[in-house]
């Protein structure tokens, strides 16, 4: 009996700490952005090739098991990614191509969306990319859980990846 009163008292302060925690959540806003940059000696048209070719991805990106091409959207590439984070769809919404590529999740049901905009600039024999992150935490409860996590973390590791596609190491900054 001693012991159900316990795990009773214990499921009791949990679902009360998870309720503050969502609670809390409520104040914290649902947008966010993050972005950094990297600079890379290799050609702007190496770098635009790399992060445009969909199907290649898991070869260079360590976090991904595997990419499903989808049936594109209004005639721009569609994809899904199974990785570190789950399986998240994607989509393609703007591409100028060797300058700027936007995509976007593409899965409604997710609890968190957004973009990441890829801007490619000529740098000192090679080129810059730097990415930005516009998302949004629908969550509360996430949201609440987010503000103990580095926002630019995600986008380093992309970035450090692609440096190590080209044989390089990157050091991405603000």
């Amino acid at each position: 009996m001693k012991w159900l009163m316990l795990a009773g008292c214990v499921v009791v302060a949990l679902a009360a700490f998870g309720g503050s925690m969502a609670l809390l959540g409520q104040f914290v806003p649902k947008g966010h952005v993050a972005s950094r940059k990297a600079r890379f000696r290799a050609s702007r048209d190496d770098v635009w090739k790399a992060i445009t070719d969909i199907e290649r991805f898991p070869a260079w990106r360590k976090d991904l098991k595997k990419v499903e091409r989808l049936p594109d959207r209004e005639g721009r590439p569609a994809w899904r990614e199974h990785g570190r984070q789950g399986v998240v769809a994607f989509e393609r919404v703007e591409a100028v191509p060797g300058e700027r590529l936007v995509g976007r999740i593409a899965d409604p049901d997710l609890p968190y969306g957004g973009t990441w905009t890829y801007e490619l600039s000529p740098a000192d024999g090679g080129v810059e990319l730097r990415i930005t992150e516009r998302g949004e935490i629908y969550n509360p409860l996430f949201r609440f859980m987010s503000q103990f996590f580095d926002m630019n973390a995600t986008i380093e590791e992309y970035l450090k990846a692609l440096g190590r596609k080209f044989g390089e190491e990157v050091t991405p900054e603000g």
